[in-house]
């Protein structure tokens, strides 16, 4: 996996990815930013999030459970103190789907959170992770 990271101007960042996209950066307005952009500690949350939605859709389709829909709410505290890493995250996952069963999502929110989301395993050294999820009827 490669990735590179481009200073525009300012606090604006721009990233070009091994798979051949782009993405902009932008530090706080307290750093010089303007608010164009998320902020890199936002990223790395936000593709937490993804990576973890993921496999509970994967981990669901794979096992034929009726799964329509998928969220995942995160909220994270960071340490004080330089380095400010990620001390608490919290993913609220709501899942939809007819007739899906409460026991499936239960294993497919602890099989990311155990054994597949590399993210969270990895953020997870730092920060307190923590999971629920809600289960909506289509």
């Amino acid at each position: 996996m490669e990735c590179s990271v481009k200073w525009v101007d300012g606090a604006t960042f721009l990233a070009s990815t091994g798979s051949g996209h782009f993405l902009n950066m932008e530090g706080a307005a307290d750093a010089g930013g303007l608010n164009r952009a998320p902020r890199p500690m936002e990223l790395l949350l936000a593709g937490a999030g993804g990576c973890s939605a993921f496999d509970v859709v994967t981990i669901l389709k794979r096992g034929r459970h009726p799964v329509s829909g998928c969220e995942v709410a995160l909220k994270a505290e960071r340490a004080d103190a330089d380095p400010k890493v990620f001390t608490r995250i919290h993913y609220h996952f709501t899942v939809r789907g007819k007739g899906l069963k409460h026991e499936a999502v239960e294993r497919a929110v602890k099989l990311s959170a155990e054994k597949y989301c590399s993210a969270s395993i990895m953020l997870g050294k730092t920060a307190e992770v923590t999971h629920d999820f809600e289960l909506i009827e289509d």
